[in-house]
């Protein structure tokens, strides 16, 4: 069970606000992950970039940015991908469907952002272009606005989230300690992500300063080959799964809480790869909120519905527990540069599959499990990787 494509090599920059300029940042990836896998950049057939941007650079154009990296992809096919904060896995996807599709046997795909040359204001208004512009309330919102509107809504429903959610932020800020790529190296405490203080405001009621993933520049890459082929490199992971499902973009369309678009996704990789949420290892989601993460757990099946902080209660997400969530430390705190989170979930998991973690190394993970999402919910991508037997 698997779909025919394999991982060879990764690349991932540090997270953080930096001084590289949106260029540097894709070559800075593209020559690590061309370093790690060993290849040749003429066996390259075609490149892609997942790139969001919205105005907060001014390349408007960047797919060939990549080429810079090296003389020998002059040439080579290239396309920008773009689908808002999954913008890293619609690249990912192209590149898979190339190669499936008999176009190509090797592919590079790079995921990046410089999104901290604007200020907070500016990057919250591009950020917000991937909302539903045709209904005059869905526009006005912010995108922490409206994770406080699903908070708000599940308080209603179910019964406040928002200890669920200071101890999301609690551990995914642990984690991200053992991360040295990580853009945030800070622990915080349950006390401090609870309480809502002039360190902690409130950013969009009830969502607190510690709910919100951070505004990060960063970019990641892969190397992605036939499965055929990958029993040539050093290093390989399957693509067992790798599932699409978007949604409704208005969501006065949709039951935000019921997280229909990431369940179907999940459901469906699972199907796709032959296992369950049981084989599962590990796994990285998209905690651009905590709310978010919260909801992740209900809609791949840890949790019923309104019960996702169950899944903290028993240390299930935990560390050391049966289903380590968001080891790196998510976007709350490596850092969310929209257009390469994609790619560096699958980076990392290739890193997680082939023993190369470091701080962050699952004892023999065979299965990791990935969820990038687009918008409310609307772009929504579940991968399965496994590692190579040998």
């Amino acid at each position: 069970m698997t779909t025919g494509v394999s991982i060879v090599g990764s690349g991932h920059t540090q997270f953080g606000r930096l001084q590289e300029n949106l260029e540097e940042l894709i070559v800075a990836a593209t020559r690590e992950a061309v370093e790690d896998s060993g290849i040749d950049p003429n066996d390259i057939d075609a490149v892609f970039l997942g790139h969001f941007n919205s105005g907060m650079v001014t390349d408007g154009f960047a797919s060939s940015l990549i080429h810079q990296a090296y003389p020998q992809l002059r040439f080579k096919p290239g396309m920008r991908a773009e689908n808002a904060c999954a913008s890293g896995s619609a690249a990912i996807h192209a590149g898979m469907n190339m190669i499936r599709a008999g176009q190509a046997r090797t592919v590079l795909v790079v995921g990046a952002e410089k999104m901290t040359s604007r200020n907070t204001k500016e990057v919250t208004q591009a950020l917000a272009g991937a909302g539903y512009q045709n209904d005059p309330a869905e526009a006005s919102l912010s995108f922490p606005q409206v994770f406080g509107v699903a908070a708000r809504d599940y308080d209603a429903r179910y019964g406040s989230p928002l200890d669920a959610m200071a101890k999301i932020a609690v551990k995914n800020h642990a984690n991200a300690m053992s991360n040295p790529l990580a853009h945030m190296h800070k622990e915080f405490t349950f006390e401090h992500c609870s309480t809502v203080s002039e360190m902690n405001p409130e950013i969009a009621p009830p969502l607190r300063l510690t709910d919100c993933s951070l505004v990060t520049d960063g970019a990641a890459a892969l190397i992605l080959t036939t499965d055929e082929n990958a029993a040539h490199f050093p290093k390989s992971v399957a693509m067992r799964a790798a599932e699409h499902v978007n949604d409704f973009l208005p969501m006065s369309r949709r039951d935000f809480l019921a997280f229909e678009g990431p369940e179907r996704a999940f459901a469906q990789a699972f199907k796709a790869a032959n296992v369950t949420l049981e084989d599962i290892d590990f796994a990285e989601v998209h905690d651009c909120f905590t709310i978010a993460e919260l909801l992740t757990y209900e809609a791949m099946g840890l949790a019923p519905k309104g019960q996702g902080a169950r899944a903290l209660e028993d240390g299930t997400v935990y560390r050391g527990g049966a289903l380590p969530v968001n080891l790196s430390g998510g976007l709350k705190a490596k850092g969310h540069p929209v257009g390469a989170t994609g790619v560096s979930m699958h980076a990392l998991a290739f890193r997680q599959l082939t023993n190369q973690a470091g701080d962050l190394q699952v004892p023999g993970a065979e299965l990791g499990l990935l969820f990038n999402m687009g918008g409310s919910a609307v772009a929504n991508y579940v991968s399965v990787l496994e590692a190579r037997k040998v």
